[in-house]
């Protein structure tokens, strides 16, 4: 089976590396982050985020840290690469230059609905 790209970024992927623009988190919290950041439209499933997660850590634009804190069980936290801050704000830089195109033309103003 073929790697996973980037290019162009999944929109998973980028839900959650806007999740770990504010710091470590780990599985759990990313799909609630994402859950927050997207007010519900979009849910992460298991599968979905840790292989997002995997293609991610591969690509380095994010570290994988193992946290084992004394009676506690083992948690994987995970946070953004400086490769992956430069992702996260060029995947939002060619969202933007789209969203001004569709408002040149007009494709917010309602007749397409």
């Amino acid at each position: 089976m073929p790697k996973k790209t980037l290019d162009p970024l999944p929109s998973a992927a980028f839900q959650i590396l806007l999740a770990l623009t504010d710091g470590e988190l780990h599985g759990y919290g990313i799909m609630r982050a994402v859950e927050q950041q997207t007010a519900g439209r979009v849910r992460l499933g298991p599968g979905t985020l840790y292989s997002s997660l995997q293609t991610l850590r591969d690509a380095g634009a994010i570290e994988e840290l193992v946290n084992e804190a004394a009676n506690t069980e083992r948690r994987r936290h995970y946070r953004l690469s400086g490769a992956g801050r430069r992702l996260v704000r060029s995947e939002a830089e060619r969202l933007e230059e789209l969203l001004r195109v569709a408002r040149a033309k007009k494709v917010m103003e309602g007749h397409y609905a």
